[in-house]
């Protein structure tokens, strides 16, 4: 019996259909406070306890935090006195203001991209979304490959710091220069990267236009899905005359599998980037053709399991 057998469609598609109701649960429960409220509490608390503090209404509240059971965002005991919720470990790890809103704040973005920006504040919106990002998934990238030989590194779009600082922590004989714009640089120097971590440093330009300074290491993270193949091909020719021999370039980036079927999230990216780009979401194999064409070699690529992966080229 083949898999499509065994799935249950109507079932299939009424979780599609629900997508974007479990997502508006979520958001509507983090941004109401029951997460705080409930890690803040020395147990569980009744609906109406919880509808009491947060000033809203009892049913409402009490549909809100079933639902929520149903998600596993909620755990629930029953005593005589009816239901009283608690927060899952999940809840008090990622959706809590306490835990550095990391993830609280990342649901409140719906992804954005870099070129999509158009004010300061949506800027530093974007800065915080990508440190959080790093503090979750950059040591996966990171460590996918031994980077220990390459001890002066350049993180081209390097943002607030937060891949810069995973690697730095791995590889403490490292440096990394954080190379972006002059408005970005700013806003990292004086809200992210701390004054005393020496061995972070900066460099403002737009890499496309400026020269690009040799190093034994270029990062690219979460850069070439925003671009057209011209100007990728363009810029990793432009690395690959300013890397020292023996250096190389790692990417970040989420990978399609090679047939295009990929994850569900590469696939829901890929359709954001024809929205909001010129560029795609591309497989492994159209990334090395890239690579191979600007003159990388030893081409290794490395899935995560998570939602970024690594390919590793050198010179």
């Amino acid at each position: 019996m083949s898999s499509t057998q065994d799935l249950d469609y109507p079932q299939l598609l009424f979780q599609y259909k629900n997508g974007f109701l479990v997502s508006k649960i979520m958001f509507t429960a983090c941004e109401l406070g029951v997460f705080d409220l409930l890690l803040e509490s020395e147990g569980p608390l009744s609906s109406d306890a919880i509808a009491e503090r947060l000033g809203t209404s009892a049913s409402g509240m009490e549909r809100l935090l079933d639902a929520c059971v149903g998600l596993k965002l909620l755990g629930v005991e029953m005593k005589s006195e009816g239901a009283f919720y608690r927060n899952t470990e999940l809840s008090n790890l990622y959706l809590t203001k306490s835990r550095d809103e990391i993830l609280c704040r990342l649901y409140k973005i719906h992804v954005p991209t870099s070129i999509a920006i158009k004010s300061e504040e949506e800027m530093i919106k974007f800065m915080y979304f990508l440190n959080d990002f790093w503090k979750m998934y950059g040591r996966d990238v990171i460590a996918a490959f031994d980077l220990s030989p390459f001890t002066v590194i350049y993180d081209l779009g390097g943002c607030a710091g937060g891949l810069a600082q995973e690697c730095i922590s791995l590889y403490p004989n490292s440096t990394v220069t954080i190379y972006d714009l002059p408005k970005v640089v700013q806003v990292a120097k004086e809200r992210f990267v701390p004054p005393e971590e020496r061995r972070i440093t900066f460099h403002e330009g737009d890499f496309f236009k400026d020269p690009i300074p040799e190093a034994d290491l270029y990062i690219l993270a979460r850069i070439l899905h925003d671009w057209a193949d011209d100007k990728c091909m363009h810029l990793l020719t432009k690395i690959h005359k300013a890397c020292k021999p023996g250096g190389g370039v790692l990417l970040v980036e989420t990978l399609l599998n090679e047939d295009k079927t990929g994850s569900v999230d590469a696939q829901l990216f890929n359709l954001m980037m024809l929205v909001q780009t010129e560029g795609k979401v591309r497989t492994p194999a159209e990334y090395s053709k890239l690579f191979t064409a600007a003159g990388f070699r030893e081409i290794q690529v490395k899935k995560t399991g998570k939602l970024y992966d690594a390919i590793l080229g050198r010179k």
